[in-house]
C-alpha cells in the first residue's frame, strides 16, 4: 500500500500543463507531490530495516541435567511462546552439558542461554553473559528462593543420618562443577568436611542425573547428590520406588513440597551473550515476561537478585572468587606458565653461561700458569745473566783476590824447599806448609763463593739470616771495593734476624745494590759506601747509601724499568730483577737521595713469623 501511494505520487508529478498552473505557483505545485513521496518514503525506511532484519535464527543453549529428550520436555512451553511472539525468526534449542554450552558460547554459535544460577555467574565473568529474565513456577517456590539440592542415601542406611555423617563415605554426583554438587559442598564444608580431601570418595557419573540415583541403589556409592525434587519427579515418573530413598538433613521446600538438604537459591537464568545485539535481548526480554503460565506452571519475571549465588562462590572460592583461595600446584603452573617459561630458559642461559665462564676460567688459568711458568723461568735465566754480568765486572778484583793466595802458597812452598835442601829445622818447614794450606783455603773458599754465586739453581725458599747473606755478599765485593779504593761502612747486626727467603737471590740484590753503589761513586772526591740493617717489630731494612751524586729528576720514575740503564755497557736489568726479586718476597725496594748528597736504596722485607705488610 505505502509503496503504491508513494508510485502514484510520482505519476501525478510528471504531467505538466502550463494552462493549468501559471507561472512559479504552477511550478510549485509541480512538485508538492514529489516532496510528499520523498517524505513519505523516509518514514517508512526503518520500517523496511526493520522487517529485513527480523528474519533469522536465534540459537538458545539449555542446560540439560537430564538429557537432551528431558530438556527439550521441560523447556517446550517456552519456546513455543517466543516462536509465536517474535515472527519471522527461528528459535532453536540448543540442549548440551556444561561443558558443550561452555564451548559453544566461548565460540559465539549461541545467543542466548538457560542453564542453573552458578554456570550463570561463571559465564557472567568469563564471558559478559548477562540475565534478561528469571524462570518462575505458579505452583512453585518463589524464584528467588527455588533451587536447592538433595542429598539422599537408601532407606535402610540407619548410619547415615546428617550430612556430617557422610566423612569418609562414597559420594555419587553428577560433576563437580553442577550447582546442586557446589551446593552440597558448601553445607559440607561448613561442617568441616571437606569433599576434595581424603577419606571422602567422590564418583562422577556425568549427565543424566539419573546415573547418580542408579550408582546408590547398585551399592557403588554411599550417597548421592542432585538437585531438588528430582527424586519427587522420578518417583512420579516411576523412575524411583517410594519410600526407595532417604534425604540427609532433611528440609522441606515451601512448595511443592520437596525434600532438600540445603539451602535454597534463585530459580534458572535465561541469559544474553556479550555479542547478542541489544535490540533482540529487548525483544526477547519483553516476549519472556508476557508468557502466560503454561500447563505444567512455568513463566518468566523480571531477573531476581543472585547475591546468595556470589555468597555461595565466595565461600567456595569459585569462579570470580577462586584468586581468594589455596589453588593447587597445577593450576599455579598453569597460571604462570609465561614467566615459568621464561625463568626456566634465563636459568639454562645461567647454567650455560657459568659452564662457559668455568670452561674460559680453567682454560684461562692454564694459559696463566704455563705464563706464570714461562715467566719464571725467563726470570731466573735473567737472574743468571745478571749474576754472570756481576762476575765479569768484578772479574778483575776476584782475579786478584785469587792471585794473592795463589802467591803465597808460591813463596812458602819455594821457601819450604829451600829450608828443606839446606836441612832446616822441621818447625819452620812446617809453619810453611800451614800457611801453604791456609792460602789455598782461602783461594778455594773464594771459588766456592763465585761457583755458588753465579751456580744456575732453582730458587729455594729457607729461613735465613740475613746478616750472614750481607756478609757474603761484602765478601765477594770486597776485591772490588779494594782495586776501586772504596770505603766500606758495615755494622753486622747483634741479634740474628732471620727470615723466609733465598739467600742467593737475597744476595744478588745486595751485591747488585753494592755494584750500582760503586759505579756511582767512582771518580768522586769521597768514594763511601755505607750499610746499614734495622730491624722493626715485624721487618727489617737493609739499605745501601752512597757519596755518589744522587737520582736525577728524569731518571727517579725510570729507575727500576727494564732496559733503562745510565751506564755505556749496562743491561739495564739489575734493578728491574732487584725489585721483583724483593716483591716476590713480600718485600718493597725504594730508593731517594740522601739530604747530605748521593742515593739510598731501601730494601724493607718481613721477619720470619711476621703477617704484617711491610
Amino acid at each position: 500500500m505505502a509503496v503504491a501511494t508513494i508510485f502514484m505520487g510520482f505519476r501525478r508529478s510528471l504531467p505538466y500543463n502550463p494552462d493549468r498552473f501559471p507561472n512559479l505557483t504552477v511550478l510549485a505545485m509541480r512538485f508538492i507531490p514529489l516532496c510528499r513521496s520523498l517524505l513519505a518514503l523516509f518514514l517508512i525506511w526503518p520500517v523496511f530495516a526493520e522487517a529485513g532484519q527480523a528474519g533469522g535464527e536465534i540459537r538458545v543453549g539449555v542446560l540439560a541435567y537430564r538429557g537432551a529428550e528431558r530438556a527439550d520436555s521441560d523447556w517446550t512451553a517456552t519456546f513455543e511462546h517466543l516462536n509465536r511472539v517474535l515472527p519471522g525468526r527461528q528459535i532453536e534449542m540448543v540442549a548440551e552439558d556444561i561443558d558443550a554450552l561452555n564451548k559453544d558460547a566461548a565460540a559465539g554459535k549461541l545467543d542466548f542461554v538457560i542453564t542453573n544460577p552458578g554456570h550463570y555467574i561463571e559465564l557472567e565473568t568469563e564471558l559478559g553473559a548477562s540475565r534478561i529474565a528469571t524462570v518462575e513456577s505458579q505452583n512453585g517456590p518463589p524464584p528467588a528462593a527455588a533451587i536447592g539440592a538433595t542429598v539422599f542415601v537408601k532407606a535402610e542406611r540407619s548410619d547415615l543420618r546428617d550430612l556430617g555423617d557422610l566423612k569418609g563415605k562414597t559420594i555419587a554426583a553428577v560433576a563437580p562443577e553442577t550447582f546442586s554438587f557446589r551446593l552440597t559442598r558448601r553445607e559440607l564444608q561448613e561442617r568441616s568436611i571437606d569433599l576434595f580431601a581424603k577419606p571422602t570418595h567422590l564418583n562422577f557419573l556425568g549427565f543424566p542425573a539419573d546415573k547418580v540415583t542408579q550408582a546408590v541403589r547398585s551399592g557403588q556409592a554411599d550417597a548421592g547428590v542432585v538437585r531438588a525434587c528430582l527424586i519427587e519427579a522420578m518417583a512420579a515418573e516411576g523412575l524411583v520406588k517410594p519410600g526407595e530413598f532417604r534425604v540427609l538433613s532433611a528440609q522441606t521446600m515451601p512448595s511443592p513440597g520437596c525434600r532438600i538438604s540445603t539451602r535454597l537459591y534463585p530459580d534458572w537464568p535465561f541469559a544474553k551473550l556479550a555479542h547478542t545485539p541489544e535490540p533482540l535481548a529487548k525483544q526477547v526480554a519483553q516476549a519472556l515476561l508476557s508468557m502466560p503460565a503454561a500447563e505444567n506452571g512455568q513463566s518468566w519475571t523480571v531477573p531476581v537478585d543472585y547475591q546468595s549465588v556470589h555468597d555461595l562462590y565466595r565461600a567456595l572460592k569459585l569462579g570470580p572468587y577462586q584468586a581468594l583461595g589455596p589453588r593447587g600446584l597445577t593450576e599455579m603452573l598453569w597460571e604462570y606458565r609465561h614467566w615459568l617459561i621464561l625463568a626456566g630458559l634465563a636459568f639454562l642461559w645461567w647454567v650455560a653461561h657459568v659452564l662457559r665462564v668455568q670452561v674460559l676460567v680453567r682454560r684461562r688459568t692454564e694459559q696463566l700458569r704455563s705464563a706464570n711458568e714461562a715467566a719464571r723461568l725467563r726470570q731466573e735465566e735473567l737472574e743468571h745473566a745478571v749474576r754472570l754480568s756481576l762476575v765479569g765486572e768484578m772479574a778483575s778484583g776476584l782475579a786478584h783476590e785469587i792471585n794473592q793466595p795463589l802467591a803465597a802458597i808460591a813463596n812458602y812452598a819455594k821457601g819450604s824447599l829451600r829450608r828443606l835442601e839446606a836441612q832446616g829445622e822441621p818447625e819452620q818447614i812446617a809453619h810453611g806448609l800451614r800457611q801453604i794450606a791456609n792460602q789455598a783455603e782461602r783461594g778455594g773458599e773464594i771459588v766456592r763463593r763465585m761457583r755458588d754465586f753465579v751456580r744456575k739453581r732453582p730458587g729455594k725458599m729457607a729461613v735465613t739470616e740475613m746478616g750472614l747473606v750481607v756478609s757474603e755478599a761484602l765478601a765477594l765485593f770486597e776485591p772490588v771495593a779494594r782495586r776501586r779504593q772504596l770505603s766500606l761502612q758495615y755494622t753486622p747486626p747483634v741479634t740474628p734476624l732471620r727470615l723466609i727467603a733465598d739467600p742467593i737471590q737475597l744476595e744478588e740484590v745486595v751485591l747488585n745494590l753494592l755494584q750500582n753503589a760503586a759505579d756511582a761513586v767512582e771518580g768522586g772526591e769521597r768514594q763511601e759506601i755505607m750499610l746499614y740493617l734495622e730491624q722493626t717489630n715485624t721487618s727489617l731494612c737493609l739499605s745501601v747509601a752512597d757519596s755518589g751524586p744522587g737520582i736525577s729528576a728524569d731518571d727517579a720514575d725510570k729507575l727500576f724499568q727494564p732496559f733503562f740503564t745510565t751506564k755505556p755497557q749496562g743491561l739495564g736489568l739489575g734493578l728491574s730483577l732487584c725489585r721483583s726479586i724483593v716483591e716476590d718476597h713480600g718485600g718493597r725496594l725504594q730508593a731517594e737521595n740522601r739530604p747530605g748528597g748521593g742515593a739510598v736504596f731501601h730494601v724493607r722485607l718481613p721477619l720470619a713469623g711476621a703477617d704484617t705488610d711491610v
